[in-house]
């Protein structure tokens, strides 16, 4: 696959989730490539079997390896988040478990850049077994820096991260952990490669939950992870293989659908998105809201240089957040449904406000491709609860 020095990222990108790295040829001039729905391969000879079982992590041996539909995903990825290699995941977990089973050790210090997602959270209170540390900070390079230790090894980082939509300064980040010899990864679930490529910015590693955008119709789980060959290799061999989170190859063909309509399903969540904020601005029950078009002072300098887009996922607080309010205007919404994750077509509502009033007071939507002015009648609907 190769692109003239002008051609935008933008055309490039669109090229990519079309059709890039498919080979029509192949697949008797299909133009949606084949499902390899198979759990192993076979070999013309046991010489070749030998051969190939030498380097098994470069050829289609056994499905919890390799797979072409898989293959074809992995490829995509890497090329979406401009990386070297990528590997999927039957989960996001499965890419994220992966990851730190294989990069950390014990004695390493995690330092968690933003609100992490609560999985990966509990995930480093179970590594705490197994000597692995962990701590939490903002999202500046001062922030990072006082927070670093000598045996930290690893930050990870959500940018912008999944409840208030927190930024990070991802250049300053990547240029402080290398003077440091520290790793740098990123949850990039919410910005999509569209909208940020955190490779470019010296992110050693970035990370995704396939479910999402990429997916884009909430009917696959998945996960990835894309980075230089010499860091996602080692992932592959000892995170993957011994770990077993391996994608099928029915979801990763449900990704590569997926990705065929991302750039046009993202333009419409950002027109929706947009609409829905403007609206939001105008309620007096919003006390505060949060989106990176929203950003200010050195938030909305790293959203200019790192963001070429916006998601449709936002949060926002009312007057009086308690959890009798909060609930009464969730419940009374009815083209926003009530459920967990979010970058399906659907548009959703949750809040992790508790019955006894405690836990963050936010409402978080995921704006999907509904009309908009159906979404924002069913808001009207439920501002009124709030009167």
């Amino acid at each position: 696959m190769a692109f003239d020095d002008n051609t935008s990222d933008a055309a490039r990108d669109s090229e990519i989730c079309t059709h890039a790295f498919e080979e029509h040829q192949r697949y008797e001039g299909a133009i949606a490539p084949p499902i390899y729905q198979t759990s192993l391969f076979t070999f013309p000879t046991l010489e070749r079997f030998t051969e190939v079982m030498r380097d098994e992590r470069s050829h289609f041996v056994y499905s919890r390896g390799l797979n072409p539909t898989v293959k074809l995903l992995e490829d995509k990825l890497a090329a979406l988040e401009r990386g070297e290699m990528a590997k999927a995941f039957a989960s996001g977990m499965g890419a994220i478990s992966a990851t730190m089973m294989t990069l950390l050790d014990q004695g390493d210090h995690v330092l968690l850049v933003n609100q992490a997602y609560g999985p990966t959270r509990q995930l480093l209170e179970q590594m705490a077994r197994f000597g692995v540390s962990f701590s939490e900070t903002g999202g500046s390079r001062g922030e990072v820096e006082a927070a670093v230790r000598d045996n930290t090894r690893l930050i990870y980082i959500e940018s912008p991260s999944s409840m208030r939509m927190a930024l990070a300064d991802l250049d300053g980040i990547a240029e402080l952990a290398r003077s440091r010899g520290i790793l740098t990864a990123i949850d990039n679930t919410w910005a999509t490669p569209l909208y940020q490529k955190p490779l470019t910015h010296g992110i050693d590693l970035t990370l995704h939950t396939l479910s999402k955008y990429i997916g884009g119709h909430s009917d696959l789980v998945g996960g990835v992870v894309v980075g230089r060959r010499e860091l996602v290799a080692p992932i592959f061999e000892h995170g993957h293989q011994l770990l077993g989170a391996a994608l099928s190859p029915h979801s990763a063909f449900l990704a590569l659908r997926g990705l065929r309509t991302l750039p046009i399903r993202m333009r419409q969540h950002q027109a929706n998105v947009l609409e829905v904020i403007r609206y939001l601005a105008t309620q007096p029950s919003v006390t505060g809201l949060h989106h990176p078009c929203l950003a200010t002072g050195e938030a909305a300098a790293w959203a200019e240089r790192q963001l070429s887009g916006h998601a449709g996922l936002l949060s926002f607080e009312i007057v009086d957040p308690s959890y009798v309010r909060i609930a009464g205007f969730i419940d009374t919404l009815r083209v926003f449904r009530i459920g967990v994750s979010w970058g399906g077509y659907e548009s959703l509502a949750i809040s992790q406000r508790q019955p006894d009033d405690t836990g963050p007071a936010l409402i978080r939507l995921a704006i999907g491709l509904e009309d908009v002015q159906s979404l924002l009648d069913d808001l009207e609907r439920a501002f009124r609860t709030l009167q």
